[in-house]
């Protein structure tokens, strides 16, 4: 009987094994042929006899610009876009405190913070234009809605306790009772932003970037679950109180007594100053964007997402700066090469940053840096538009990233120099149409034929070894030491990012002439300033850089190009003083008190709130008393200060980094 098993035994394996063949069944159940590329499924051939097609090859990612409006030049039509969204936008701000409750719920799904009619009085008091424009700050926090408030502070708790680079800020009963870290100007700025409303913050711990460059990015995997448990679990929690309560926790677990950071022996942040950083910054974006592509070919810049007409006039400023569009900056932007400090975690922690790149949490605050006027504009030194000379203008230092073997060659600020100042052919758009029927087509040009429009040196070559220092020096022509007010003779100015945001952009846009950005790192005012409306964005290719400025210097655009000037610093005037960075931060940081608040769920403003009473023991309106320790500036000081020595010293898409995981779970 034994052979016969043996013989049954093995048929019946055969049989499995052929079975298993035809239909190649996976052993978890799955269908093997389905997950082949370009393998069709079996069944639309099932009972026919016909031959099979061959596969059908994917078309190669070639992303191209969207096409330009006809009739117009593509410039004149973004700045009509956006002055007519602007002028939307501006009418439909809250007029009172019970639109701007409606109005947060109706963004948000929550009820808004405890505290918000004082945030709301102070807000009006200081005449800020845009009162419901605060989307930056519940994208900013909303993963942190995914941990438990516990965990936020402990995190920080652990983050100060260590040398990691952070200025941090204990308030306790409405004062800040200890400050640490950082140069004396920044613990100055940073507790005078707050001092007009500490009364009615929470008890908390604040960890504040010492460093220009971003510090924390977390795995698109992880924060997609943060995102989701915040979406769907705890702020619809919140969302169910129709009368919350009005006051914040007292005494939050975990909190000392606010004299000191109590020392931990472990960091989760690692060092990698003067490496490539690519690698790093790109785990948070979306597994099918361009930054995440797995052959060379997928790894190419959607301009799709950004760009308009044969150019690439940036129409989504958001989107532009957007690394997941782009992965060129892996080669082509300064912090990605080699910055000149990284000092990174990949767990999510409440880390307060003046600028960010698109993909990493940093909770984005107004600079300390402008709220000091560390770089000021005097009006007394500035000159009439018509007294101005037709150029367009910057002076610089090579900052952005470290150079060492030939880096410098891949980083942003040595990128544009050379190419606005390069030999051979530039594109420019010509009018082949007349006035009334406008036909606007591109055209190569000598760049030469536009030489004197462009005034744009180095003043000074640093952050580099010594090789690739003397290399700069003899590629490039190094004008030398300018003072600040230089920069007024000019009509066009240029603001680029340097280790991070350049700290000049406020005094440009407070002057007299046309300012234009060409910037990737993120600022706290992105939702206040509208491209095109109030300055004018610049591509990361370049292909458009000497069509601006040659169309605001031509008889065509010399009146739109003052016009646009005035608007500009007109609006900065109403939108960058330091009232409207206390209204901002003060809003932010009710916000935060709130996600780090044990009872988040039961707390926030309604209109029949009981009216709330100021923490104890606060301090009179103005700037605290603190216990400050002194330690070394930061890097935003020792870079734009040696800025201010070189120089004259519509927006709607979506984006796919952070932005794209908190909407795809809403």
């Amino acid at each position: 009987m034994r052979p016969r098993q043996l013989i049954l035994t093995g048929g019946l394996v055969f049989i499995v094994i052929c079975v298993v063949s035809i239909f190649r069944i996976g052993p978890d159940g799955t269908d093997l042929s389905s997950i082949r590329p370009g393998h069709k499924s079996h069944d639309a051939y099932d009972g026919d006899n016909l031959p099979r097609p061959p596969p059908v090859a994917d078309s190669p990612f070639d992303p191209k610009p969207k096409p330009a409006p006809d009739g117009i030049h593509p410039m004149m039509h973004l700045i009509k876009d956006a002055e007519k969204a602007l002028d939307a936008t501006k009418a439909a701000q809250s007029k009172n405190l019970k639109e701007a409750v409606a109005e947060y719920r109706r963004r948000y799904g929550i009820p808004p913070p405890p505290n918000f009619d004082k945030w709301f009085d102070f807000a009006k008091a200081k005449r800020v234009q845009l009162i419901d424009e605060f989307d930056m700050i519940h994208d900013s926090l909303t993963p942190f809605w995914g941990l438990k408030p516990a965990t936020i502070r402990a995190r920080a708790k652990e983050a100060l306790g260590f040398d990691n680079a952070l200025l941090g800020i204990q308030i306790r009963n409405g004062k800040i009772t200890h400050i640490q870290g950082g140069g004396e100007w920044q613990r100055e700025a940073t507790a005078g932003m707050m001092g007009k409303f500490l009364k009615w913050l929470p008890d908390m711990d604040l960890c504040f970037n010492l460093h220009d460059e971003s510090r924390v990015v977390v795995p698109y995997e992880d924060l997609s679950r943060l995102v989701k448990r915040a979406k769907q679990v705890n702020m619809p929690a919140a969302s169910l109180h129709s009368n919350p309560r009005n006051a914040f926790t007292q005494k939050p677990k975990g909190l000392n007594d606010g004299t000191r950071f109590e020392e931990s022996k472990l960091t989760r942040f690692n060092v990698f100053a003067h490496q490539p950083t690519w690698t790093h910054s790109r785990l948070s974006c979306p597994p099918d964007s361009p930054a995440r592509g797995l052959e060379e070919e997928e790894k190419k810049d959607d301009v799709s997402k950004y760009g308009v007409g044969p150019l690439g006039f940036v129409y989504n400023v958001t989107a532009m700066s957007d690394i997941c569009y782009s992965p060129s900056l892996s080669s082509t932007f300064g912090f990605f090469d080699r910055p000149n400090a990284y000092n990174i975690v990949h767990d999510l922690f409440p880390i307060f940053s003046q600028s960010k790149i698109s993909s990493y949490s940093d909770i984005l605050y107004p600079s300390p840096w402008y709220w000091y006027e560390k770089v000021s504009y005097d009006e007394s030194k500035d000159m009439p538009w018509a007294a101005k000379e037709d150029k367009f203008y910057w002076r610089g230092s090579t900052t952005g990233g470290f150079s060492r073997n030939g880096g410098w060659r891949r980083q942003h600020r040595q990128r544009f120099v050379q190419k606005i100042n390069a030999a051979g052919g530039a594109r420019i758009l010509v009018n082949n149409g007349d006035e009334t029927h406008q036909k606007w087509d591109m055209k190569i040009v000598p760049r030469g034929d536009y030489r004197d429009l462009i005034d744009v040196y180095f003043s000074g070559i640093g952050q580099c070894d010594p090789g690739d220092c003397a290399a700069q020096k003899e590629f490039f022509t190094v004008k030398g030491h300018v003072e600040q007010q230089d920069a007024w003779k000019y009509k066009h100015l240029l603001d680029i990012d340097g280790n991070a945001f350049s700290g000049r952009f406020y005094a440009f846009l407070r002057s007299k002439s046309l300012v234009y950005k060409w910037a990737v790192f993120r600022e706290w005012h992105q939702e206040w300033l509208k491209p095109w409306a109030h300055y004018i964005p610049l591509s990361l290719r370049g292909d458009e850089w000497l069509e601006a400025v040659r169309f605001f210097t031509d008889d065509a655009g010399k009146k739109e190009a003052e016009r646009l000037a005035n608007q500009q610093r007109d609006w900065a005037n109403k939108v960058l003083r330091h009232e409207d960075m206390e209204v901002w931060f003060f809003r932010l940081l009710l916000e935060y008190g709130r996600v780090v608040d044990d009872e988040r769920a039961d707390i926030g403003f309604s209109l029949n709130s009981a009216p709330a009473t100021p923490n104890t023991d606060s301090t009179p309106e103005g700037e605290p008393e603190v216990k400050a320790e002194v330690e070394t500036a930061t890097e935003t000081e020792v870079e734009a200060e040696a800025e201010a020595e070189a120089v004259a010293a519509p927006d709607t898409g979506a984006d796919p980094g952070i932005e794209e995981v908190i909407n795809e779970h809403a």
